[in-house]
C-alpha cells in the first residue's frame, strides 16, 4: 500500500495523471443460457461523470450511462441473451474532470443452449489414484467445432480443444479428448462439456450430463500379492505349530526319563 501511495505521489509531482482502469464482471456469470438476462457491471476507483461500454474492441462506445448518484459502479443490462450478444466487452469511465480512463480487461460473454448436449465420459475410469492418468472424452453428432470443458464450482477458465471427426457405429461424430495427467486431488470434482460451431466458437450447446471425477489417495492394492502374502503367513504358522509340537514331545520324553 505504501509503495502505491509513493508511486501516485511521484506521478503527481511530475505533473502526470494516473487514472486507474475499471473492473468489469458479469452477473450471474459469463456463460448465459439463450434468452436469459445478464448484467455487465463496471466499477471504478475514482468518481465518474459517465460510464462507457465497448464491444469487440470497437472505438465507439456501445452504450453510455450517466450515474444518478455518487455510486462508483454502473450496470449494463442484456435482457435476453442471443448469439449476437456474444463477444468481448470492456468498459471505461470519464472522471469529473472529463478525463477518460483506460479500458478494463476484456470480458468474454458466451451463449449456451443452442445445440443438443454432447456426451462426456472418463477413460479408463472416473475413479483415479492421485498421480495416475485419466482422459475425458467429449463427443457430439450435432457440432463440429471446438469443445469446451468446465469444472463446476471453480473459477478457472474453461479448457478448449478442437474437434476431430471419428466414425462411431457407422456414423460420424466430432470428438475431443482432454487429458488430466498427472491427476492431483485438485482435479477431483464435477465436469461438464459443451460443443460449439466452427463459425462462432462463442455459441455453445447445452451442457453435457455431469461427470464426477474421484481422486483417491493411493493406488488400489493388487489382490494377487495379498493372497500370496496370506499363503506365506499360513505356511509359517504351520511350520511353527509343527516345531512347537515337536518341542513339547521332546520335553515330555526328557521328563519321563528323569522320573525313571
Amino acid at each position: 500500500m505504501a509503495d502505491n501511495t509513493t508511486t501516485l505521489t511521484f506521478i503527481v509531482l511530475l505533473g502526470l495523471e494516473f487514472i486507474p482502469s475499471p473492473f468489469i464482471w458479469a452477473d450471474p456469470g459469463r456463460f448465459i443460457t439463450n434468452g436469459s438476462s445478464v448484467t455487465i457491471w463496471c466499477k471504478e476507483y475514482l468518481q465518474a461523470s459517465a460510464h462507457s461500454l465497448y464491444k469487440d474492441g470497437g472505438s465507439d462506445p456501445l452504450e453510455i450511462r450517466i450515474p444518478q448518484d455518487s455510486s462508483n459502479k454502473a450496470c449494463f443490462l442484456i435482457e435476453a441473451m442471443t448469439p449476437s450478444h456474444t463477444g468481448l466487452y470492456q468498459c471505461a469511465y470519464y472522471t469529473t474532470e472529463d478525463k477518460l480512463s483506460q479500458r478494463s480487461d476484456p470480458l468474454l460473454l458466451v451463449v449456451t443452449g443452442m445445440y443438443p448436449a454432447p456426451s462426456l465420459s472418463a477413460q479408463p475410469s472416473p475413479v483415479v489414484a492421485s498421480g495416475g492418468n485419466v482422459s475425458l472424452s467429449c463427443s457430439s453428432q450435432f457440432t463440429s467445432g471446438p469443445f469446451h470443458l468446465l469444472m463446476e464450482g471453480k473459477f478457472d477458465p474453461p479448457r478448449h480443444m478442437e474437434a476431430e471427426l471419428r466414425i462411431h457405429n457407422g456414423r460420424s461424430q466430432a470428438q475431443a479428448i482432454f487429458s488430466l495427467d498427472p491427476v492431483f486431488t485438485s482435479h477431483g470434482g464435477t465436469y461438464r462439456c459443451y460443443g460449439s460451431s466452427s463459425s462462432n466458437p462463442n455459441v455453445w450447446s447445452q451442457p453435457s450430463a455431469p461427470l464426477h471425477i474421484e481422486v483417491t489417495d493411493s493406488k488400489p492394492q493388487d489382490p494377487v500379492p495379498i493372497l500370496a502374502g496370506m499363503g506365506v503367513a499360513g505356511l509359517v504358522l504351520v511350520v511353527f505349530a509343527v516345531i512347537l509340537c515337536q518341542t513339547r514331545n521332546d520335553n515330555r520324553r526328557t521328563l519321563e526319563a528323569a522320573r525313571m
